[in-house]
């Protein structure tokens, strides 16, 4: 379906749900480009629908207190936010993040042929099995379009923490203050763990999507039962890889927003913190506890849930339109 697969940064990795679920869904009265466009519709229309979601998540990653905290859960964080800044305030950062859709599913696209055919040539003189190929096609170039998009990135958790007291004004203002007072490395503050927890993220959930399929998966079901399989299997394998890797989502989230307004956000508590990603990881964890790496998990889970509803919805009828209008 869309190029890019809904939910974050690791969110936009495909599962292997996403392909099995899309061969009942695509038709073959359309052609390519027209089923590109049901996908980029889908996908955007995915995120806006689910970027409360992803405001709250990201406020809630950012809390550091552990007693009396500010949004004291995911519907008390969306019910305040709508209080103290206005509906309108559960968007913020929606055209970063709507702009990091469509990149990272281009740069994903284009990047893939590429290492596609470097790993057939390298295949030539070190044999890698063929179960392994999609893994570390996928895995290549998950992190090709991850350091290449995370810019936009960056932008969407810096304009979605900050509250009525404007740090950037609009795109091109973040842009050009950014460059001024961080220079080019301010915008890949926290590439490291977003790079990092691509591999991990895409092996588990493969691992677990076919260890949930081969439990579930029967002889002579119909194709409507093994569609649901598939979307199922997918969805638990994907939560369950997500929950893994969320630490590194947490810990990305702080080192974006670190800089000289990092004082000035709705969450203002967040301290400096080290380059190193393990570091980082020791620190929440000496002073917030375990759950301190996993703050802000409930909206994401809850968030990938309904970006996957709406996707397939919007696709379907984004697909019987174009089709009506043959």
């Amino acid at each position: 379906m869309a190029l890019v697969s809904s939910q974050d940064q690791f969110d936009k990795q495909k599962s292997p749900a996403d392909v099995n679920a899309d061969e009942p869904i695509v038709s073959s009265r359309l052609s390519m480009l027209q089923t590109s466009i049901c996908g980029v519709v889908a996908g955007m229309a995915s995120r806006f629908a689910v970027a409360p979601l992803d405001v709250i998540k990201i406020r809630l990653q950012l809390q550091t207190v552990r007693h009396g905290p500010k949004y004291r859960g995911m519907f008390h964080g969306l019910k305040l936010i709508v209080k103290e800044e206005g509906i309108r305030a559960l968007w913020k950062g929606n055209l970063s993040a709507e702009c990091l859709y469509l990149s990272y599913g281009a740069v994903q696209f284009l990047s893939y042929q590429q290492v596609d055919a470097l790993l057939k040539r390298m295949n030539t003189s070190v044999p890698i099995p063929n179960i392994l190929m999609p893994f570390i096609s996928g895995a290549l170039c998950g992190c090709i379009a991850t350091v290449t998009t995370y810019p936009f990135d960056l932008l969407r958790t810096r304009f979605a923490a900050q509250g009525n007291k404007k740090i950037y004004n609009s795109l091109s203002h973040a842009l050009r203050q950014i460059y001024r007072y961080e220079g080019i490395g301010g915008f890949f503050k926290g590439v490291k763990p977003a790079a990092i927890q691509i591999m991990p993220y895409m092996g588990i959930n493969f691992g677990c999507y076919d260890i949930i399929k081969r439990r579930l998966q029967k002889s002579n079901q119909s194709n409507v039962m093994r569609s649901i399989i598939d979307l199922t299997s997918g969805a638990l394998a994907g939560l369950f890889s997500k929950t893994v890797v969320f630490p590194l989502d947490v810990v990305r989230k702080r080192m974006q927003i670190q800089g000289p307004n990092r004082m000035d956000y709705v969450v203002h508590n967040v301290p400096v913190y080290s380059t190193s990603v393990l570091t980082c990881i020791k620190e929440i964890l000496h002073k917030e506890g375990l759950l301190g790496l996993y703050k802000g998990l409930t909206p994401a889970a809850v968030k990938a849930a309904c970006a996957s509803a709406v996707t397939f919805f919007i696709y379907g009828q984004t697909r019987n339109l174009l089709e009506r209008m043959k």
